[in-house]
């Protein structure tokens, strides 16, 4: 029997507009192949500011294309949202935004994953983009729309969150409470169905989503690429990516 091939994995990255150029942290790279995925990064197909309906046509059938061609994708920490594109109102004035036309194509990129059923993991911003995308509202400012709550988020900072029983999470990482790294100061405030929360933190903070009619869709709003660093004898990060290249491995088989 020949060897079994290991999933390609594509990972989208973040987009500096001042000097053009695409760039993606290696970590996420490691962390695709701790578990076991060969990874591949993605050129972001930008789109105009106000888009048409031909440009964005043009953007699915290229992505529906790209997306034919791997086994998995995983969706990075990025900054902000533009709020009033998605009709959240206007965007909150400490929001660091990602540039309007990088946040149409990863959003497309994430509608177009999900009709495919491909098996997708979200991390932060790549959580939201699940969220969003299935009409999920924001928190654009946590510290000033969520006053008086004690758990920090941003900076790398460690707290514990907990998943909830029968979930794709808790099967890959158990129950908990585990120790996360986050870095975010934006995050979901409602989670529409049939997407569901599959963990929260203990002040009761959306961490995690998943939607139960996909292969793997599920979203995690800490960052499991920084716990080998941070949280060495954390195994629930490393679980998780194996769980989602595994997902990957038994869809492209």
């Amino acid at each position: 029997m020949p060897p079994k091939k290991r999933p390609l994995i594509a990972i989208n990255g973040l987009y500096h507009a001042e000097d053009p150029m695409l760039r993606l942290r290696q970590r996420y790279v490691d962390y695709v192949r701790a578990g076991g995925g060969i990874p591949v990064a993605l050129a972001a197909r930008l789109a105009p500011n106000d888009p048409t309906p031909d440009d964005l046509a043009a953007m699915d059938e290229e992505l529906d294309e790209l997306l034919g061609r791997v086994d998995g994708l995983l969706l990075t920490g990025g900054d902000d949202f533009h709020a009033g594109p998605l009709g959240l109102g206007q965007t909150h004035p400490a929001a660091v935004v990602t540039p309007l036309g990088k946040q149409h194509y990863d959003l497309a990129l994430t509608r177009a994953a999900l009709r495919r059923d491909l098996p997708t993991l979200g991390i932060c911003f790549g959580m939201q983009c699940l969220g969003v995308s299935g009409g999920a509202t924001m928190y654009q400012d946590l510290p000033s729309e969520t006053p008086g709550r004690a758990i920090s988020h941003a900076d790398s900072a460690i707290h514990t969150v907990r998943a909830r029983e029968g979930t794709k999470l808790a099967n890959a990482s158990g129950l908990g409470p585990f120790p996360v790294v986050s870095r975010h100061h934006q995050a979901l405030r409602t989670v529409p169905p049939p997407w569901i929360v599959s963990a929260v933190d203990e002040e009761n903070l959306v961490e995690a989503i998943e939607h139960p009619g996909h292969t793997f869709a599920v979203g995690v709003q800490w960052h499991p690429e920084l716990s080998p660093a941070l949280l060495p004898d954390e195994p629930g990060a490393l679980a998780l990516v194996c769980a989602f290249i595994d997902a990957a491995s038994q869809a492209a088989s």
